[in-house]
């Protein structure tokens, strides 16, 4: 039987349907704008009427530029969608990110979390829920401290010799024009699966992209990135319930590429393990230095909490973020040196007189993580990088909690999203200085012809303002393994080798998905004459 109208609509025209509809979309879009008085702050137009500004926005991926030209031309706080904020002082970024203050994240980052069988990994990154962080990250910290983390550097060390030894045949030796990028990424990954299973799977040995998972990666954060801005679209494209319950019966796989390339690896690593029959499993464990051990050990203190998915998480999540950040931090050393002859070989210079003098232990010409820290200008050019060039070029989103709260002088209603860019921090005038587009790592070294405490408070503020592993509880876990590979491997490369830009008079691209990738960054390698 026909479903039929109640008598009171039987008799209108269509026409007022029509105009019914175009009213409630009308009112939609009114009570976006004037949302909790935000309409009292400037930004695009259309944004305060739609969260697609936000999304076309990144799509441009242009957004690290966008989001501070916005914030120069309208000041501190910048509205970027109906319930979305953008601050840009250190003031706010303190509010924000502090450690008592614990905002939630947003719906943004449920798009990040990977699925495997038809399961959604609930990740430390992707998680909007405060007290499964905090649990998950005590569970797991120990395993990232940076005391753990230097007794995975000999692992460091040899991924190091291979990556020398592979940039001097494939490149150096032949002339060869080198896609640095590429091959720094190739490095960091292998890195990556050395310190979590015990094994490099063959980036820099084999020149290859393992089972394609850079290129999957690339594609993830070209997706995930946008549809962030509009979470709905994310459960109906990827993680709707038709494709989880396929997937979960194994009618389809829907896995994530890093969720299949960790329980492969997984996988080799547990069949090692269950290989050693003469020896107790938990006393193997025990033995090894590596991630995924550490998780086991985890696991054994509580396995009903810490079980086989969040040990896969925890795997899936390292292979997720822990090549790009470290790899673009890398590249951007290596291209601002190459960019500034006189700052490169003063670094060069540095590291040679400290080998010379003896003051460093020459270890096959790898410098160790403690010889690395008695190198100030080192410090200087890899912070210098941290500021100019952060990884991350969009706002780290959080939701103001329901009874609202103050953010640098400004009473923002509860449920508004809020956020810092660090390409945004990292330019404050007032804290770095008037060249803040230039890269000077003399800005990191005490002045000493000014006042010293003046000069170690300045220095001071500009650390605390750094905001490239994000802020508060929320700090990257994974930023011991990221300092490690940067303070071993740039000392260790400029001491063997000359970076010559392929195209010199050319600026690089950059690519702003989540993370803000170098593009066209390729080089000459030579060996340096011993």
């Amino acid at each position: 039987m026909a479903l039929a109208l109640p008598d009171s609509f039987a008799g209108l025209p269509a026409s007022w349907f029509i105009v019914a509809g175009a009213v409630a979309l009308v009112a939609f879009f009114v009570r976006n704008k004037y949302h909790g008085g935000l309409n009292r702050y400037p930004g695009p137009v259309l944004a305060s009427f739609t969260n697609w500004w936000r999304f076309f926005c990144v799509m441009r991926r242009k957004s690290n530029f966008e989001i501070r030209e916005l914030h120069e031309k309208h000041g501190d706080v910048v509205r970027l969608g109906p319930d979305c904020l953008s601050f840009s002082s250190p003031e706010a970024m303190k509010a924000i990110y502090g450690l008592n203050n614990r905002l939630s994240k947003s719906e943004f980052y449920p798009v990040q979390m990977q699925i495997s069988r038809g399961k959604i990994l609930q990740s430390l990154f992707g998680t909007t829920d405060n007290d499964y962080h905090a649990r998950l990250r005590r569970t797991v910290s120990n395993a990232f401290s940076m005391s753990t983390m230097v007794q995975y550097e000999p692992r460091v060390d040899e991924t190091a010799r291979v990556f020398l030894s592979q940039t001097s045949r494939l490149f150096a030796q032949l002339g060869a024009k080198c896609e640095f990028v590429k091959w720094l990424q190739y490095f960091a990954f292998d890195v990556i699966t050395e310190v979590t299973y015990s094994r490099r799977v063959g980036f820099i040995d084999n020149f290859e992209d393992v089972d394609g998972i850079i290129a999957w990666l690339n594609k993830l954060f070209d997706y995930t990135t946008p549809v962030g801005q509009m979470p709905f679209l994310d459960k109906l494209l990827v993680k709707n319930p038709i494709s989880t319950l396929l997937s979960k019966y194994g009618l389809i796989d829907n896995s994530s590429g890093t969720a299949r390339f960790s329980r492969a690896r997984m996988a080799e690593r547990l069949g090692e393990i269950a290989q050693k029959q003469n020896i107790d499993e938990e006393d193997y464990i025990g033995s090894r230095g590596d991630l995924l051990t550490s998780f086991l050990k985890s696991q054994r203190n509580d396995p009903v909490f810490f079980d086989d998915g969040r040990v896969l998480t925890m795997a899936a999540s390292v292979a997720l973020a822990g090549s790009d950040t470290t790899a673009i931090s890398l590249a951007a050393v290596f291209y601002h040196l190459a960019k500034n002859p006189a700052k490169n070989d003063r670094l060069r210079r540095e590291v040679d007189d400290a080998v010379s003098s003896g003051r460093l232990q020459d270890k096959d010409g790898i410098m160790s993580w403690t010889d690395a820290q008695k190198l100030p200008y080192l410090d200087a050019c890899i912070k210098e990088v941290f500021r100019i060039h952060p990884a991350i070029g969009f706002i780290l989103e959080r939701v103001v909690p329901p009874q609202g709260m103050d953010i640098d002088g400004h009473f923002i209603p509860g449920g508004t999203v809020v956020g810092c860019s660090p390409w945004t921090i990292h330019r404050r005038r007032e804290v770095y200085g008037d060249d803040v587009d230039d890269y000077r790592p003399e800005r990191w070294l005490v002045d000493e012809t000014a006042p010293a405490d003046e000069e170690h408070e300045r220095i001071r503020v500009m650390t605390n303002t750094l905001f490239h592993f994000g802020g508060g509880s929320r700090t990257c876990l994974g930023k011991n393994i990221a300092l490690l590979e940067l303070y071993k491997l740039i000392p260790s490369f400029i001491r063997r080798f000359e970076v010559k830009l392929a195209n010199p008079d050319e600026e690089w691209e950059l690519h702003a998905a989540w993370f803000i990738k170098p593009q066209r960054f390729d080089v000459y390698i030579t060996e340096r004459e011993k």
